[in-house]
């Protein structure tokens, strides 16, 4: 087992606010579709300089060409088995998405550098997804059109999947952050923002439960929620507002780690959703939290 000093070494603060800085900005198809392809090449040139295989995954949104990200590391000795992270990295049109979802991208990164020099059973995908954000306005259902493109790919290619972890806004939370919860959420949830709630369905139980022996595991100093919902989620439809449900859909295994975003961010989807805002030894401690479920899930040889 990798030692919690490891971790505590490992995981760098100035790494994740130094991608921040670097993605913060509108990041939109229609927007800014230049500052899109900077975020979509700074993604792709950081994989390439810790050395993975870059692959990308293109697809057509209303005509026109859009691409999810891949960086890979193939498996040793169970190659064809494969573990997915991911984070989207466009935003709305009007937010600089410094949380939304530029600490997702920033924690993709510096996981991804953490485990450059490591080896496993199977095969691990870290992918920047593109086109999670809604394309209209108060449409729930316009949205995560990259990750719906790469999951069909996913089960069109018989890709045998371990499990997804979708890294959705981990870095706006605090002791005096208040928190709310969606209609029809049966646990008991802290008041405070001080936590990362980790959605799955019953199918993904055993990630879920992954995150939580990582945690307690490599002692990370993390509060955490456990989310689970039957089916892929039609009864709280907040549990399905981003790139994790079209895997669920395709009958893959996957969760969400997410700060909860407009369930405690005044910021969520506005001009202020800055890295100033952001508590960025909480995405250190996610960071810490899901390396320590990749490496179970993956197989650490």
């Amino acid at each position: 087992m990798v030692s919690t000093e490891f971790f505590r070494e490992a995981v760098s603060i100035d790494n994740i606010r130094s991608h921040i800085r670097a993605l913060e900005g509108i990041r939109h198809p229609l927007a800014a579709p230049e500052a899109l392809e900077r975020a979509a090449n700074y993604i792709t040139e950081t994989f390439r300089s810790l050395g993975y295989e870059m692959d990308e995954h293109r697809f057509l949104d209303k005509g026109r060409p859009f691409r999810n990200i891949i960086a890979t590391r193939s498996g040793l000795s169970r190659p064809q088995e494969r573990v997915v992270v991911l984070a989207h990295y466009d935003t709305v049109a009007g937010s600089p998405g410094a949380d939304d979802n530029a600490s997702g991208v920033a924690v993709l990164l510096e996981i991804a550098s953490v485990l450059a020099e490591f080896r496993f059973e199977r095969t691990i995908h870290f992918i920047g997804v593109n086109l999670e954000e809604n394309e209209s306005i108060g449409d729930p259902n316009s949205g995560t059109r990259g990750s719906r493109a790469l999951a069909a790919y996913a089960r069109e290619n018989d890709w045998s999947i371990e499990g997804v972890v979708v890294l959705e806004s981990v870095a706006y939370a605090g002791d005096f952050v208040v928190q709310n919860v969606p209609a029809g959420l049966a646990i008991p949830v802290s008041e405070a923002g001080n936590f990362i709630a980790v959605v799955g369905n019953v199918r993904s139980r055993e990630l879920t439960e992954g995150f939580v022996r990582a945690v307690e595991r490599y002692r990370v100093d993390l509060p955490h929620v456990v989310i689970e919902v039957p089916e892929n989620g039609e009864l709280l439809p907040d549990s399905r507002r981003s790139d994790h449900a079209p895997f669920w859909d395709n009958g893959f295994k996957a969760i969400m780690v997410t700060d909860t975003t407009n369930f405690r961010s005044p910021h969520y989807h506005q001009p202020t959703d800055t890295l100033e805002t952001l508590n960025l030894e909480f995405a250190a401690k996610v960071c810490c939290a899901t390396v320590g479920v990749i490496l179970e899930m993956a197989r650490f040889t």
